[in-house]
């Protein structure tokens, strides 16, 4: 127990972050802020009842409530409603920092919008936790929340994350994370780093590292549980050989149309996308 106290708190939105594991990964302000915020606010009531629990936060009389993306449009004129009564509120995440793959932003940004205090508790982050044990890069990172469940959209989302200069971040689900590794080879690159990182800050968190090609192969073979994040590293600015690009291509162009194949050699070799289409295009022909 980490003997939270009561505290004053000026009227407002406080936006509390809350462990993505181990439970006493959660800072002292958060806990002061739910002992002492007017009134309750979860995405979900049973995870914070029992964060509460485990640090010995009374609940007393307040009002807990729900607020997620089911309810969103219904709760937040009642929370507004709240806030202009001058009460402080404390939003907790169900895990991790609100407002990263969180529905509490458009509750804090009507909150913002209506004139009130919008206060961040900041702590636990997923996203961060597992760039400091993924071992890629972390000068630059995109966080990309979700790919989409189709392979096909998921493919097209990936195309437009080849060339950003960072490390990549994904969440992604035990159910789909080999298809997602594989659509990931396919278009970046079977070569490119990654990282899976699962179970982060719990008894079984574990990063498994290697090419994107290994690592589909591994989650082909394994079912992973838990929550995962997957990082990708940046493409790789390598110098190539024209005469290798052309036999990149002419494999690719085997299985792909000639824009696929020169996205998906692009994305491989860190290449200008024009010139390697250019050069697709004219093998093509050819061929």
């Amino acid at each position: 127990m980490l003997n939270p106290k009561a505290v004053k708190l000026t009227p407002g939105l406080y936006l509390v972050a809350t462990p993505i594991g181990t439970a006493r990964d959660i800072t002292l302000r958060a806990l002061d802020i739910l002992t002492s915020a007017d009134v309750l606010v979860a995405e979900d009531t049973r995870t914070l009842r029992k964060l509460m629990e485990i640090h010995g936060i009374s609940l007393g009389e307040r009002q807990v409530l729900a607020y997620h993306d089911h309810n969103g449009a219904q709760m937040r004129p009642r929370l507004l409603g709240l806030l202009e009564q001058g009460l402080a509120l404390a939003y907790a995440s169900e895990a991790g920092t609100p407002m990263i793959a969180d529905p509490g932003f458009d509750l804090a940004r009507a909150a913002r919008d209506a004139g009130h205090a919008v206060v961040a508790a900041p702590g636990p982050s997923a996203v961060v936790t597992a760039l400091t044990v993924g071992g890629l890069p972390t000068d630059r990172f995109f966080f990309a929340g979700f790919l989409p469940n189709a392979s096909g959209q998921r493919k097209t989302a990936l195309r437009r994350y080849a060339e950003i200069p960072g490390t990549l971040v994904f969440y992604e689900s035990p159910k789909r994370i080999a298809a997602m590794l594989r659509d990931a080879a396919e278009v970046l690159g079977p070569e490119r780093q990654a990282a899976v990182c699962r179970e982060l800050t719990k008894k079984f968190e574990e990063v498994i590292s290697g090419t994107l090609q290994h690592l589909a192969g591994i989650c082909a073979d394994r079912s992973l549980k838990g929550e995962i994040v997957v990082l990708i590293d940046r493409k790789s600015s390598e110098n190539i050989h024209e005469s290798d690009l052309e036999a990149l291509l002419r494999e690719a162009l085997t299985q792909q149309t000639v824009r696929d194949a020169s996205e998906a050699v692009a994305a491989r070799t860190g290449l200008p996308k024009r010139h390697v289409y250019q050069l697709a295009l004219k093998l093509g022909q050819h061929e």
